[in-house]
């Protein structure tokens, strides 16, 4: 009898055990109420993930700053006022002995102009895509200071409220990215230059939380592999920093790219400049994981092109990773995931939106995937009929909306 080492239970360093090895990676939810709290919208959504019987949830982009949100709809926690609201939410979202994590984060210079259009960022490096985001000032020593007070402080809420661990978002070019990414940390000073000052933010937020939280809680990062941008940050670099998180976390999750090297929408890969073996082994970054499993014992998580039981299982079976990341099926496969744990069923779907503009390519997917999120977390079927043109205006239109919303309360 062949093992099912997908539904196999897990111990991460700190002594939780998470039941079984799938695990929904962070989607941004985008539906906030209008005091940025969370709401029956999420309380649908998560019920009907954890019945899936997933073993870790991860949530969209919870942000630490009112501005510096990466959604105009995204929760934001500023202070134990919103401990009922978080309550609630936690529980529903822990039903079936699930664990479920909040993934902290800052948008840094990806904050929309609709939002500000002066984004406070690790250098004055502005992001060209599509007219959307503003020239970012650089951060003052005190600015710095406050943004790993917020990280702290919003962990130690989340723990509070009944969540079960906490994920530092560094990849797709967030705060924390940009940072680590010599592209965009152009700084001088200690928090910039060679990669000991880069890495400095993201290494303090990390420690001062662990001296809060304390060693039985989980704490996570999602690090990007590579920025997959000339000067960027690199994967060498990639592995210098996670030597440096060796011994700190409990679970490190791999992905790659930024807004403007969108790897980790790729849905079909071919934007990946990986090897044709890897592409046709699905996931996008499973050669990267060789690289980190010699360098260091954190427990793995990769997410990106999982799509079949079969090679989720193998990668299991080889200790290439320990947990298989998934997003966009638990959108479209939300009542196919409850098999595929078991077996059942061997492939799950895997969408692909285009519109024939390569520019606006990455926009009609995501925004595809964001409107079909906030239909089910309204209670509505997916609407598979949805024409790419509409869904590369979606987000936009949605953040404006949201935005003018907040902004007239």
């Amino acid at each position: 009898m062949n093992t099912n080492f997908l539904n196999t239970p897990f111990t991460l360093p700190c002594g939780v055990i998470i039941k079984n090895r799938l695990v929904k990676s962070a989607m941004t939810e985008r539906v906030s109420n209008k005091k940025l709290e969370p709401n029956e919208k999420h309380h649908r959504l998560y019920k009907l993930w954890a019945d899936t019987g997933l073993g870790l949830c991860i949530t969209g982009n919870i942000a630490i700053d009112h501005i510096h949100r990466e959604s105009a709809g995204n929760v934001y926690i500023e202070d134990e006022r919103i401990l009922p609201k978080l309550k609630e939410w936690a529980t529903i979202a822990k039903s079936n002995n699930t664990q479920v994590w909040v993934q902290l984060s800052h948008a840094g210079r990806q904050t929309l102009k609709f939002l500000t259009t002066r984004p406070l960022s690790s250098s004055d490096v502005q992001l060209h895509k599509m007219g959307l985001f503003g020239k970012p000032k650089a951060m003052k020593e005190h600015q710095i200071e406050t943004v790993i007070k917020n990280f702290v402080n919003a962990a130690r809420i989340c723990k509070k409220a009944g969540f079960t661990g906490i994920q530092f978002h560094a990849a797709h070019g967030y705060l924390l990215s940009q940072f680590l990414s010599p592209l965009t940390n152009k700084r001088t000073d200690k928090w910039g230059g060679k990669l000991e000052n880069r890495s400095r933010l993201l290494m303090t937020i990390i420690d001062e939380t662990r001296k809060i939280l304390g060693d039985s809680f989980p704490i996570s990062v999602k690090l990007n592999s590579s920025d997959f941008q000339r000067g960027g940050f690199t994967e060498e670099e990639s592995l210098q920093v996670i030597k440096m998180l060796n011994g700190k976390l409990d679970l490190l999750e791999i992905s790659g790219g930024t807004y403007e090297k969108t790897i980790m929408f790729g849905a079909d890969g071919k934007d990946l400049e990986i090897k044709e073996s890897t592409r046709l082994r699905e996931a996008y970054f499973i050669e990267f994981s060789k690289k980190v499993r010699s360098i260091c014992d954190i427990p793995l998580l990769i997410t990106g092109g999982f799509r079949s039981f079969q090679f989720c299982n193998k990668a299991l079976q080889g200790k290439e990773l320990d947990f298989i990341g998934m997003a966009r099926p638990f959108i479209t496969d939300i009542d196919k995931i409850a098999s595929f744990i078991h077996g059942k069923i061997d492939k799950l779907n895997n969408i692909i939106v285009k519109t024939g503009i390569k520019t606006i390519d990455d926009a009609a997917e995501a925004g595809y995937y964001a409107r079909q999120l906030i239909r089910i977390a309204e209670g509505k079927r997916l609407d598979e009929k949805t024409r790419a043109f509409k869904s590369s205006f979606f987000v936009i239109k949605h953040e404006l909306k949201k935005a003018l919303i907040r902004r007239f309360l």
